[in-house]
């Protein structure tokens, strides 16, 4: 196999040791028969990393040539440039020179100026002066070689392409982009119309075109470049080809800059194993590889294998090129980057010291890499306090990298944004600032082109890779620049630029293709879908009686299937995108109604100018609040650590779930004066909030807050729920409805018939609830640590919701052209063809995965299903959805379980919806993350199209909830805003009089005319029974009128 030297060199030991014992002939005939072999094995040497035995055998092999035919034989030329070549890979430019310049004159002695083998000549010389940053020169001889090869041999000749590609390699290095991006865009062209699509000469093209998008920060472009290389090396050269190594270290460079360190060190990993099997342990490829992967250790935390790599690989370097080199210079500056990071200052100094000299002696002192080493030294003179020294390094770095990279190139932010804090830490705010908004405005460019591909999970890992500048942008206003205006708005941007955005990204890419279906776009969401059901399916099922390993197997080849699917929608959707704008403060203050008030909160991390490390860096999470109106300043105001305010929250959500508990009023007023007092200081005579929390008050029904006259929120403010401010953009855009109103409601979860595991008496058999409650009781030791529950293990049953059939009746009259599914009709299938209707209700039971594992006896009229949570690695998706039809049988139509987990419900065609309703528990729950919002059904509907979303926060009453849906649609009928409907049937419930007599049945009285209650029973004016559901989204009418809140 091409690359196996360990096969190839004893094979050309014996070849030459053949041509030794041939005895008898001619002197020069021998000693030609000799040097052939020797230059072949002085080549193989090199390639391997056997430096010594390289040399000898190339110069053996000069000797005998020209002993046999003389010192000027054309025989030279191969020998000549190979000994060059090696001393090239050592750095030894001195003696590399002579030798390319002879191997030039004897070649164009022998053939002529004019031969494509002169080309050949001048291209290995050419290479040494660009190996010497001499780019002048460099572009000269292949300006020459190209036009000899284009004369002869033709502009679409493979050897013109060679040409073309070195004069691309030397406008990448001397800065000018554009050009080198001409230039190998022709030589694949050339490549693949001379060698075909799938040859080596291909790959590296692609490669190089590939490495200048990176260089540039456009991974966009640069990754699948990246992938067909290695597909077409590993098709074509093998798995463990060291070429293939070559490509796979770019691409594990690629996922670091994105923040996606474990596959990044995976390819690493893989990359390093192929050279150490092909060149042996002590090659400067491995060396390579090992100072790649210990930047990815040290990013990860891991500062003792970093150390140990950076070391290993210093050691090789120095051994196999010398202590005069860019690589070796290269790995000092690493190595002295981890000793800074452990803070052995003493040590770390003059390496740093010693790399920038022999940078700046070997590459210039204008070059990237010089840029690097400044920067490096810089925040060494930062962490020792002198401030100072480091400012001036560090404007040095930056003016050296603007002139190599140019004024928008992504290593400026990370250097814009070191300089905003040595101007901090020397109390020059106006500076600090000023340097942090450049930084953020070229982060923002590259966020737009980013998120555009890749997987949900990718954008995530890219998102917390960058998510310490938006601690800092927050902190430096707060902390540092309190009343400064444009700190205010850089802090405000940030917030804006970068809450919710994966959600955003994710969402557009679907949306992208369901605005310009074609055949092969639904093809592609048909498959997700079927493949994200199977997944959802097996993950609810658990492994049962299936092996660990294989179960383990099944999940590993779904998800990696799920994942080739949506990186082809991305980059399918990438295809038809249009350049979107720039998301700014001005932007989404101009589209604020009037009289309204964004509410932007955050958490935000100060940051500790004094830390000595990393991880002490940044201090404990605060929240802070933003207020944005139409027409007038921002404002903003400080709320607290989030661990008290989270604490607040847990207490209050526990209080309001159980409509037994009397202290949920206290509980709220303490939660409103810590987070809502301060918000309304800055409101003013605003009535109409958007509401966008962050972290745990996500969670929290604002409206059932108690303000300091002791009156709900909902009594005197009307609160629209958002992801982020951005999401008043992206609301202004609409899309058409396909269909009428659509109600699923009163499933038949038997339908299909019942597997054996839930056949129980009438007598013994338990509703979802308690056998769940009792199943997590009961579960082995170890099981807790799962995240998935297993379905099929227990009695679980789903019961029969009385309360949704007669909502469904309801609604089917009040909503014109509405289809209603009930029984066995309401069916996963079923819910799975809708496509774009005008309204999507959905009455039936909801379930929740939580983090830890808890598990609670709920009553059995609840629409709810709380299971026993677990960790792992699974989609966080999978952990909530809502049942159907078949799901006790986990049996339905079209082969579905009857189980929609919110994985499958973000695939959903809602395009064109201007409402969802998820009449059920805990719909708008989920997993917490901060600045993206709930992972749950609440995202996923987002991700489907949805304009708007009702959901609920907890457990909640089937009859109630029955009630409020009815009333709720009347108003919506009527005209209301959808923000204005919901709060008005809540005000309704909190006005009616309370009940305290149980039992079973009774007389309903109406509450203000609308909805009715049991008087025996409930107490509706409990918030358990109206402020569990909020309304998210579009807030104005159906009809897009949007009437003003009403005066209580």
């Amino acid at each position: 196999a091409a690359g196996d030297y360990a096969r190839a060199i004893p094979l050309a030991e014996k070849v030459l040791a053949l041509a030794e014992e041939n005895v008898g002939l001619p002197v020069e005939l021998s000693q030609q028969l000799i040097a052939g072999p020797l230059n072949v094995l002085g080549e193989l040497y090199r390639a391997s990393g056997d430096y010594r035995r390289s040399e000898l055998a190339l110069q053996r092999a000069i000797s005998l040539y020209e002993q046999a035919l003389g010192v000027e034989s054309q025989n030279l030329g191969a020998p000549l440039n190979n000994l060059a070549t090696l001393y090239i890979e050592q750095g030894d430019y001195t003696r590399a020179e002579p030798l390319l310049q002879r191997a030039v004159a004897i070649i164009e002695k022998a053939h002529g100026p004019d031969d494509p083998k002169v080309a050949t000549a001048l291209n290995n010389l050419a290479l040494l002066y660009d190996e010497r940053d001499d780019y002048a020169r460099a572009e000269q001889l292949n300006r020459r070689a190209l036009a000899i090869r284009e004369r002869k041999l033709g502009p679409e000749h493979p050897d013109t392409a060679v040409s073309l590609n070195n004069l691309a390699s030397i406008a990448q290095a001397s800065g000018d982009l554009d050009r080198a991006e001409q230039l190998y865009r022709r030589v694949v062209r050339i490549k693949e119309k001379a060698q075909g699509p799938e040859h080596p000469d291909v790959a590296t093209a692609l490669n190089n075109l590939a490495s200048l998008f990176e260089q540039r920060g456009d991974f966009l472009q640069a990754e699948p470049l990246f992938q067909r290389a290695l597909a077409v090396n590993e098709k074509v050269l093998g798995q463990s080809h060291p070429e293939v190594a070559v490509i796979l270290d770019n691409l594990g460079l690629l996922f670091y800059a994105k923040g996606d360190y474990a596959r990044a060190e995976e390819l690493l990993q893989r990359g390093l194993k192929i050279r150490e099997q092909t060149f042996g342990p002590e090659h400067p490829g491995v060396a390579k590889s090992l100072n790649n992967l210990a930047t990815v250790y040290q990013e990860r935390g891991d500062l003792a294998r970093a150390v140990e790599s950076f070391e290993r690989a210093l050691r090789i370097f120095e051994k196999k090129v010398g202590t005069e080199h860019r690589l070796f210079a290269s790995a000092l500056d690493n190595l002295a980057g981890a000793y800074l990071a452990g803070q052995q200052y003493e040590r770390a100094e003059p390496l740093f010291v010693r790399s920038l000299a022999i940078r700046e002696k070997v590459i210039g002192a204008d070059s990237e890499e010089v840029g690097i080493s400044l920067n490096n030294h810089a925040m060494l003179h930062f962490a020792k306090g002198d401030y100072p020294r480091a400012t001036a390094l560090h404007q040095r770095s930056l003016a050296v990298t603007e002139r190599r990279l140019g004024s928008e190139h992504p290593t400026l932010a990370t250097l814009l944004a070191n300089l905003s804090v040595d101007y901090f830490v020397q109390n020059d705010l106006p500076r600090a600032v000023a340097a942090r908004q450049r930084s953020s405005d070229i982060r923002e460019r590259q966020l737009a082109l980013l998120l555009t591909v890749g997987t949900e999970q990718q954008k995530q890992l890219y998102m917390a890779s960058i998510a310490e500048g938006g601690d800092y942008s927050i902190f430096l206003h707060t902390r540092g620049a309190p009343n400064d205006p444009a700190a205010l708005r850089l802090a405000l941007t940030s917030i804006l630029q970068r809450k919710g955005r994966v959600l955003d990204a994710s969402s557009e890419q679907i949306a992208v293709l369901r605005r310009r279906l074609r055949p092969e776009d639904r093809a592609l969401l048909e498959e997700l879908s079927v493949v994200r059901a199977q997944l959802a399916a097996l993950v609810l099922k658990g492994a049962g009686q299936t092996p660990p390993e294989e179960y383990q197997s099944r999940l590993a080849k779904l998800n990696s299937e799920a994942e080739r699917l949506e990186t082809a929608i991305s980059a399918r959707s990438a295809e038809y995108r249009a350049q979107s704008q720039t998301i700014t403060l001005d932007r989404v203050q101009a589209v604020l109604p009037a009289g309204a008030a964004l509410v932007e909160m955050a958490i935000y991390r100060p940051y500790i100018a004094t830390a000595k490390t990393r991880a002490e860096r940044w201090g404990t999470p605060r929240y802070v609040a933003y207020v944005l109106r139409s027409g007038a300043a921002p404002a903003w105001v400080e709320l607290g650590e989030a661990a008290g305010i989270e604490q607040q929250v847990a207490a209050l959500r526990a209080a309001l779930a159980d409509p037994r508990r009397m202290d949920a009023r206290p509980l709220a007023r303490s939660l409103d004066e810590t987070v809502m007092r301060p918000v309304r200081r800055l409101l003013g005579d605003t009535k109409q909030i958007f509401l966008s929390p962050d972290g745990a008050l996500n969670l929290v029904p604002f409206a059932a807050l108690v303000d300091e006259r002791d009156r709900y929120l909902v009594e005197d403010y009307s609160i629209t729920y958002l992801t982020s401010g951005r999401d008043l953009l992206r609301l202004n855009v609409k899309t058409a409805s396909r269909q009428g109103p659509i109600v699923f409601a009163d499933p038949q979860f038997d339908a299909g018939g019942v597997a054996a595991a839930d056949v129980a008496s009438a007598s013994t058999a338990q509703t979802a609830p308690v056998a769940v409650a009792a199943a997590v009781a009961a579960a082995p030791e170890g099981s807790a640590n799962r995240r998935s529950f297993d379905f099929m293990s227990t009695t679980v049953r789903f019961s029969r919701l009385p309360g949704t059939a007669g909502e469904a009746a309801a609604l089917g009259a009040l909503l014109p052209n509405a289809r209603v599914l009930t029984a066995a009709e309401a069916t996963e299938a079923a819910l799975k063809t809708v496509a774009g209707p005008r309204l999507l209700h959905i009455a039936t039971h909801g379930f929740f995965l939580p983090d830890q594992t808890t598990a609670r006896a709920v009553a059995g009229d609840t629409r709810g299903l709380t299971l026993g949570g677990q960790t792992g690695s699974e989609n966080l998706l999978l952990r909530s959805g809502v049942a159907l039809a078949g799901a006790n049988g986990r049996r339905s139509a079209n082969g579905e379980d009857g189980v929609l987990t919110a994985l499958e419900a973000a695939v959903l065609d809602l395009w064109g919806t201007k409402l969802v309703v998820l009449s059920a528990c805990e719909t708008g729950i989920g997993e917490v993350k901060n600045g993206e919002g709930v992972y749950g059904l609440r995202r996923a509907l987002v991700l489907a199209g949805s304009e708007s979303q009702v959901m609920s926060l907890w457990q909640v009453s089937d009859a109630a909830t029955r009630d409020l849906m009815v009333a709720y649609y009347k108003r919506l009928q009527s005209g209301e805003g959808r923000t204005e409907a919901l709060r008005q049937v809540q005000l309704e419930i909190i006005r009616g009089a309370a009940s305290t007599q149980s039992g079973d049945g009774g007389a309903q009285r109406s509450i203000a005319g609308t909805l009715k209650v049991n008087p025996q029973t409930e107490d509706r004016r409990h918030p358990f029974y109206w402020a569990s559901f909020i309304q998210s989204g579009e807030w104005k009418s159906l009809n897009e009128k949007s009437p003003q809140p009403e005066e209580q």
